[in-house]
């Protein structure tokens, strides 16, 4: 992976241009008209005003403080460098702004305050405090940064968090405890050297102390040497109480026999001939930055067995702040706690460690240029842009306010705070919760046609775990075993089916080939072609030896669907079946089909498919089906073959399901723009809410659904196979694991409603007519 590394131009270039700087407030609410002008100013603003003189914790509700971050500095002690003033230090927390909103959604103002005395970043500090949520301290020098965070710690009702002292404890704590167990080594025995006494190597000192390391076993070196009792030259009393009776003198000497080395000081303080000195599998945090107290290539070299952890990005195990402080604030701020206690701390530090022991999702593997990771000597953190830290360190940090009883607004339940924090993340987990929840209140057995590839095999773990399904893997078990093993499935909780040796693969044979003979099917045809996985899986939904069947994320469509399509029939009112793609806007969802397998369908196929989407939205997520069948013509403004089949399919779905809410032919602003509707067209039953979208061929469906999706900050769920008589789904080629679980789920889903006869009608109604095959 690229270091990151730019230039002076291009870091100048990045913070000027037509918006200068990174931050600015946006508006949360609409100001468009005289009436939204009136409630976002006076005079309806002095309700909300009369509330909060009435009850002060309404401002919680009626402003943005509860999600507000006040990011504090006075430049003192900016990065490496140095006293550079309130003014120059802005670029910095500007973008600490930046990360406290892309990591965790919380909104910041950075404020620069001109002064060296701490009596005055005190109480300008308590004098904001009505306007926040939180505090974070930034770069403010030791030991001033001490006494200014212990006094606003207890004078203030709110949160405050110095990040260059508790950040870099937190995030290296989690790091020592894993390198600890990987080694295994414990903590009580191992002798620890701190290299440097300012704010970041103290308050890691406090908290490794708390995760068991013994006083007597932890050793402090500063820019005078080691410091040992009696010392006089450059001591405070935050350093004296680290100060060990010893002869060691300098780093050098302390180091002999040490087990692990944490350096929050300077570059290339450490020798390759001092590492070599130190105790067998050295645990080396050399975290000054950007040149960290002995590169990696150096340690590495010089041992081995050496586990080595910087602050850069380069090289493995970043000790990165932005792992903490987001999080931190994010579940303080949601059970409004009243301040950031050691409790608090130890659970970030637990959820972090524990969190790197867990499967690497696919989107951080990409992010950091496709290499895999494992949890081991190289990978003893998460990844800053592993998106589960927001999943797992808020709550751990939440539930330690609410335990300390210092959380006013605790949660109802901890996995209801988990969601809402997903929702944060994505609409995808939004609405994926409902489907989730009833796969699991009936899990079902799935056949996956490759078994043997590792993101399978990676989806069954968390399908097993979450007890979504039973995996059913096709492939060759000398493939399919060593992955099990690798990422620890459950052996008991999956199946493996090898097709060759499968005790019913002969009379899937006899009866594959009297459903296709009449196609020219021979029965050694039919033996050559049952051994393809895909074809294999859904003989095997056929007979009801499983449920439902995965599969296409090595193959190109087509070939995926057509043994579907040659298996299984399609759904009883329907003679085709469809691509339906779920498009997630920030205010809305939309349906639109058929993007996958019509090509030019038909009146009476696109009635089909309208049916079959609304059957998708219903059954699957709950909504109730507004369709609107789309068309460059508004209800009847042009006539040709093109409109005249779409008029004649909204007719068809009126004759057969006339419980479905669907007009058209129109166009597509006027399905989803209701300024239209209510002033051109009044009497249309889509008044610009239409959240079904029926395109008139697979060219335009295709083309509008991928338009939104690139261009429109929309996410996407698909593309989602309905109108097939089975619960048979077609993953996209190459996509994530997470996609795969997702697609999963809603295949239980489709199992379980086939399983009791309900799949086909989707809103609960009987069709007037239907097909017959």
């Amino acid at each position: 992976m690229s270091s990151g590394r730019v230039t002076r131009e291009e870091s100048l270039a990045y913070h000027t241009g037509k918006r200068h700087g990174k931050v600015s407030v946006v508006p949360t609410k609409p100001c468009l008209t005289a009436r939204d002008l009136s409630m976002a100013y006076t005079p309806g603003v002095a309700e909300p005003c009369r509330e909060i003189e009435r009850d002060p914790a309404l401002a919680y509700e009626y402003t943005n403080k509860g999600n507000l971050v006040a990011v504090i500095s006075n430049g003192t002690a900016v990065l490496g460098l140095g006293d550079i003033g309130a003014m120059a230090g802005k670029p910095v927390m500007e973008g600490k702004g930046v990360l406290f909103k892309r990591f965790a959604d919380i909104d910041v103002f950075d404020i620069e305050v001109e002064s060296h005395n701490p009596d005055d970043v005190i109480k300008f500090c308590q004098l904001i405090e009505p306007t926040l949520g939180g505090i974070n301290l930034e770069d403010i020098k030791a030991p001033e940064c001490f006494y200014i965070e212990e006094t606003l710690k207890k004078t203030m009702k709110i949160p405050v968090f110095h990040d260059d002292q508790h950040g870099t404890a937190i995030i290296s704590g989690a790091a020592f405890l894993n390198g600890l167990e990987v080694v295994g080594k414990k903590i009580g025995d191992v002798k620890v050297v701190f290299c440097g006494a300012g704010a970041a190597g103290i308050a890691c000192a406090k908290l490794y102390l708390n995760l068991g390391v013994k006083r007597s076993n932890l050793y402090f070196v500063d820019t005078k040497g080691v410091i040992y009792k009696g010392r006089k030259e450059g001591m405070n009393p935050y350093k004296e109480q680290f100060a060990q009776d010893t002869d060691a003198r300098t780093l050098a000497e302390v180091l002999r026999g040490a087990d692990a080395f944490v350096g929050v000081s300077g570059p290339n303080l450490v020798t390759p001939e001092m590492l070599r000195t130190m105790a067998e599998d050295p645990i080396v945090f050399a975290m000054a930055n950007p040149d960290p107290e002995i590169t990696y290539e150096l340690a590495v070299g010089a041992r081995k067995d050496v586990i080595m952890a910087t602050g850069r990005s380069d090289y493995p195990n970043q000790v990165n702040n932005v792992l903490g402080f987001p999080f931190i604030f994010r579940g303080a701020l949601d059970v409004r706690a009243s301040a950031i206690t050691e409790e608090m701390k130890m659970g970030a530090v637990r959820a972090l460690a524990n969190l790197a022991k867990e499967d690497v999702p696919d989107s951080v593997i990409r992010a950091y240029g496709g290499k895999p990771f494992k949890f081991g000597r190289e990978y003893l953190i998460p990844k800053p842009f592993d998106y589960r830290v927001l999943l797992w360190e808020a709550p751990a940090v939440a539930e330690a306010a609410i335990k300390a009883g210092i959380a006013a607004k605790p949660w109802t339940s901890k996995e209801d705070y988990i969601r809402e924090l997903e929702s944060r993340l994505s609409r995808i987990r939004r609405v994926m919760h409902v489907v989730m929840d009833k796969a699991k209140a009936d899990p079902k057995r799935i056949v996956f046609a490759e078994g043997e590839h590792p993101k399978i095999v990676r989806a069954a773990k968390i399908l097993v775990d979450d007890g979504i399904c039973t995996p059913v893997l096709v492939g060759a078990k000398a493939a399919i075993e060593p992955l099990l093993r690798e990422y620890e499935v459950p052996k008991d909780k999956v199946e493996v089916v090898d097709p060759a040796s499968y005790p019913k693969f002969g009379a899937y044979v006899k009866k594959f080939h009297e459903m296709r003979w009449r196609r020219g099917l021979a029965p050694e045809d039919a033996a050559k072609t049952l051994k393809d996985p895909v074809y294999f899986g859904n003989m095997m939904v056929r007979e009801r030896d499983a449920d439902g069947l995965i599969s296409g994320l090595t193959m190109h469509y087509p070939d995926t669907i057509r043994p579907t399509l040659q298996v299984h029939h399609t759904l009883g009112p329907v003679s085709r079946a469809a691509g339906v793609y779920l498009l997630l806007f920030e205010d809305r969802m939309v349906f639109i089909a058929d993007t996958t397998v019509n090509l030019n369908p038909t009146a009476e196929e696109l009635a089909d498919i309208a049916f079959c989407t609304a059957e998708v939205a219903k059954n699957y997520f709950q909504v109730e089906p507004k369709i609107a069948m789309l068309s460059y013509s508004n209800f009847g403004s042009n006539t040709d073959a093109n409109t005249t089949k779409v008029r004649r399919a909204v007719e068809i779905v009126h004759e057969r399901w006339p419980d479905l809410v669907i007009d058209g032919e129109m166009q597509a602003d006027t399905a989803v723009e209701p300024s239209i509707a209510q002033e051109t067209y009044p009497l249309s039953k889509i008044q610009g809410d239409a959240n079904v979208l029926i395109c008139p061929d697979l060219e335009s469906a295709n083309i509008a659904y991928k338009l939104l999706w690139r261009l429109g900050k929309v996410e996407t769920i698909g593309p989602i196979l309905c109108g097939v008589n089975a619960a048979v789904h077609v993953l996209q080629r190459g996509v994530e694991v997470s996609d795969i679980v997702n697609m999963t789920a809603m295949c239980v889903l489709k199992a379980q409603s086939m399983a009791e006869g309900r799949w086909d009608q989707p809103a609960g109604k009987t069709p007037k007519t239907g097909k017959k095959k």
